[in-house]
């Protein structure tokens, strides 16, 4: 069966953060993420995951100041030093958490030769040093609706920086929310890319709640990830409408979640 986990950022928002992992254990879920660990305790935070017996499957690097709007800043000019920063600050972070995958998205940057060369090296920077703690890095392509001037915006587009960077524990985050935004099909996506996509979050579109508020077909959906020999998580990282729990019921109804 698929593995479901719940993103702890997005759900269970009626409760702490902290208490957000006991609550997404009794609802079910074996595997939980977040966006970012920085600022919370990572003693309390590991006691919550074992506590639970839950797998911690991911979180992001640093990604700029995420309060005024940055996504990302992996590939702009003179930043290099800040992001070997945020590479430590991700790598310290996984070195106690022990994520199993440790995101980033490229941010904006001018779509020219130098941008690309400066992400390469850097994601390349990020994906040795994760490695040497446990984790595999990801790589998350961002629709430019949602963050104008995005380098990396397109599943296409991520694979070919994975074809340069030429690191095998390196993968895309598939966001079917980014990717519909895009303009892709999910499922010309899955066909084509599925082998290099290591990490999947879902939500519905327009609107970006759960499975059953939109348009996409996800009893399709899930029934290629059953069928295919992907063996990652797929996250639920949407804005429940209505009370989380209660945004759970189609993932319930069909056997995916149980709890």
């Amino acid at each position: 069966m698929t593995r479901i986990a719940a993103n702890l950022t997005m759900l269970f928002r009626e409760h702490p953060f902290l208490e957000r992992f006991d609550r997404a254990a009794e609802a079910g879920f074996t595997g939980v993420e977040f966006f970012f660990p920085y600022g919370h305790d990572h003693d309390a935070i590991a006691d919550a995951v074992e506590r639970n017996g839950l797998d911690l499957v991911l979180f992001n690097l640093p990604v700029g100041d995420y309060a005024a709007g940055e996504r990302g800043f992996v590939a702009q000019e003179g930043r290099e030093a800040e992001f070997a920063h945020a590479v430590e600050r991700g790598v310290a972070s996984a070195s106690r958490l022990r994520p199993d995958r440790v995101n980033t998205p490229s941010g904006p940057a001018p779509d020219e030769p130098a941008s690309y060369e400066r992400l390469r090296a850097n994601l390349a920077l990020a994906a040795d040093a994760l490695e040497a703690v446990g984790s595999a890095l990801v790589v998350e392509p961002i629709c430019r609706l949602d963050v104008p001037g995005a380098l990396i915006s397109t599943t296409a587009a991520a694979a070919r920086l994975l074809e340069e960077i030429d690191r095998p524990s390196v993968g895309i985050q598939y966001d079917v929310y980014h990717s519909l935004r895009a303009g892709e099909d999910v499922f010309e996506v899955l066909d084509t890319y599925l082998p290099l996509i290591h990490h999947i979050q879902i939500s519905d579109v327009p609107g970006r709640h759960q499975p059953g508020t939109g348009s996409v077909d996800f009893d399709r959906f899930f029934e290629v990830m059953g069928s295919s020999t992907y063996t990652g998580w797929v996250s639920l990282e949407y804005h429940p409408e209505g009370p989380t729990l209660e945004s759970l019921d189609w993932f319930r109804e069909r056997g995916l979640l149980l709890g």
